[in-house]
């Protein structure tokens, strides 16, 4: 079965667990921001863990199903309907065939993620099918005209008592690499203050934006060879200004990390809007 796109709007693109191990390629994780969103949908439809699903960022889309399919709504709530008709979000709901299933754009959060029974079973690229943003690995973004293969359904919906998201909170960090770098312990510097998400914020990084985080004396106005980075990993630039590294990041950075976001936590930058604020704890 093929899923016809008949509209989007924002950044949609089908996301799975991603591709790490391929950093010395130069080729980034990708994967779902939300895991623990995309996979309460994965669950909600009887999907095993690993099936792609489509991410919906600040976006909307509308599909149309040529045989009956389960489908689930997760992440960032939004309006879902079929044919018009409101069903229920982070619930199983059964599409009829030919009926058009549409997700409308959050109100709040930013991520919405969407399974469909079987999964999204686009060609995989260097072992999965997520979309990565900063090289273009992966599937095109999804846009009107598109057709999203279908993998076959072998699951059973899951009752409501399916486990929920875990619950938002301050953002637990771990001492980085270059804490000497800093005029003061970094992780206390961040935990200090409330730091607002800037514009620029995408799946590459989060920006935040707040006091700055000023360079030791001995490294001012020093430079820092390329080295590895990870996921979580806090790089601040000379303007003092951290970034958090999310799954499109690139695999070397230049700037020093001060401290890594708990892997745990980071599902929680997938749902800060531009201009919401986070803070930080010791992890």
């Amino acid at each position: 079965m093929n899923l016809t796109v008949l509209d989007t709007t924002g950044l949609v693109t089908v996301q799975d667990a991603g591709r790490p191990g391929h950093a010395h390629l130069g080729v980034p994780r990708a994967g779902w921001l939300d895991e623990p969103a995309a996979g309460l949908a994965n669950r909600l439809v009887g999907n095993e863990a690993s099936c792609a699903v489509l991410e919906l960022t600040l976006g909307s889309v509308a599909l149309r199903c040529p045989s009956a399919v389960w489908v689930a709504a997760t992440g960032a709530p939004c309006a879902v309907t079929v044919d018009g008709h409101a069903v229920a979000f982070a619930e199983p709901v059964r599409v009829a065939a030919g009926s058009v299933l549409s997700l409308g754009t959050p109100a709040s959060g930013v991520r919405t993620y969407l399974a469909v029974g079987g999964g999204i079973a686009v060609d995989p690229v260097l072992g999965s099918r997520s979309t990565d943003t900063l090289a273009w690995v992966g599937p095109a973004p999804v846009t009107a005209g598109a057709t999203l293969p279908v993998g076959t359904d072998t699951g059973e919906p899951q009752a409501l008592d399916t486990p929920r998201p875990p619950v938002r909170g301050p953002l637990r960090l771990l001492p980085g690499p270059r804490a000497d770098w800093f005029d003061a312990d970094p992780v206390d510097l961040l935990a200090g203050s409330t730091w607002s998400v800037g514009a620029a914020s995408n799946r590459v990084g989060m920006r935040l934006e707040g006091p700055g985080l000023r360079r030791a004396a001995a490294y001012d106005g020093r430079e820092l060879a390329s080295e590895g980075m990870v996921l979580g990993a806090v790089q601040v630039p000379p303007d003092g200004q951290p970034v958090v590294f999310l799954a499109d990041h690139p695999v070397t950075g230049g700037y020093p990390v001060a401290a890594v976001v708990h892997p745990d936590d980071l599902w929680m930058c997938a749902q800060v809007r531009p201009g919401e604020t986070v803070r930080f704890r010791r992890g």
